[in-house]
């Protein structure tokens, strides 16, 4: 299986239509079709169901899309990694971030490193973490920002200097707006939008003193943005961090007893990464000691 068949599957996929496709890779359509005739014999399987005016993927076709995609992104970061120059430092590091707090100070460290490195290019995937784990162990991201709950056993880490405080973005106009906090008694029965991996969701059931099966979960998600716009139509409280940022009809109340978690930026272990990648880390290390060395 060759990268230059993978692209003429995926043209042929994007385009529906070999017609289309072959003119935008500039190969005949006879050719085009025999290349993905002998993919689907290589295979084994019917990538496309024809019909007289376009094809679609198949199930397994569905299947082939998804991995082509991610080997042909991944062949291309390594080529970039590996083109680099002997003087100035250049390549990409692709960094995954879900959204804290911490999330600035990372831009900040980027902002900097980008200073000192002007070549070095950078990919920002955003995402949950379940996401974004995915992504560092394909290989496909370099580095990441995450913060617990998470299993930090798996990864080389750097701890950040800042904690992420839990609480819950409830509408302006309720009662719970006017509180300085929320207590597990106030949130006891009432409906919640909450992260649908099951470590947050174990978080919070300790927090309030229940069972994680057994929570009032009216709704669950994966971005902030989309679980305010419930919380604005009255679905329930969402509980997250605190973020730099408002929504409309909306505002967080911390818990009450409080919950912070820990931040960290995270690398596969034993991983060999580019020289961009593993200068920018040593680069993180030396700034987040030099911010602990001054706050003794």
């Amino acid at each position: 299986m060759e990268f230059r068949v993978l692209n003429y599957f995926l043209a042929v996929a994007r385009e529906e239509n070999i017609t289309k496709a072959a003119q935008n890779l500039h190969v005949t359509q006879p050719t085009l079709s025999r290349q993905i005739a002998q993919l689907e014999e290589e295979l084994g399987v019917k990538l496309f169901q024809r019909s007289n005016h376009h094809i679609i993927l198949t199930e397994d076709g569905m299947i082939l899309k998804r991995r082509a995609q991610e080997i042909i992104a991944l062949a291309e970061k390594t080529k970039v990694d590996l083109n680099h120059g002997e003087q100035m430092l250049t390549g990409e590091i692709a960094i995954g971030s879900g959204e804290f707090q911490a999330t600035a100070f990372l831009s900040e460290l980027i902002s900097a490193f980008h200073k000192r490195h002007p070549l070095v290019k950078y990919s920002i995937y955003s995402g949950n973490a379940s996401n974004i784990h995915d992504y560092i162990e394909r290989g496909l991201l370099d580095i990441a920002l995450v913060s617990e709950p998470i299993n930090i056993g798996k990864y080389d880490f750097i701890s950040i200097n800042q904690k992420e405080v839990w609480g819950a973005l409830v509408r302006s106009d309720s009662d719970f707006a006017a509180k300085e906090f929320l207590t597990p008694e106030d949130l006891k029965d009432f409906p919640i939008i909450i992260s649908s991996r099951d470590p947050v969701k174990e978080m919070y059931g300790k927090w309030l003193g229940t069972n994680a099966n057994d929570l009032n979960i009216a709704a669950g998600g994966n971005l902030l943005y989309n679980m305010s716009a419930l919380v604005s139509a009255g679905m329930g409280a969402a509980i997250c961090v605190k973020l730099n940022c408002t929504y409309d009809n909306c505002k967080f109340i911390p818990l009450l007893p409080k919950i912070e978690s820990s931040s960290f930026i995270i690398r596969k272990k034993d991983q060999v990464f580019s020289r961009a990648t593993a200068e920018f880390i040593e680069f993180a290390k030396a700034c987040l000691k030099s911010i602990s060395n001054n706050s003794l």
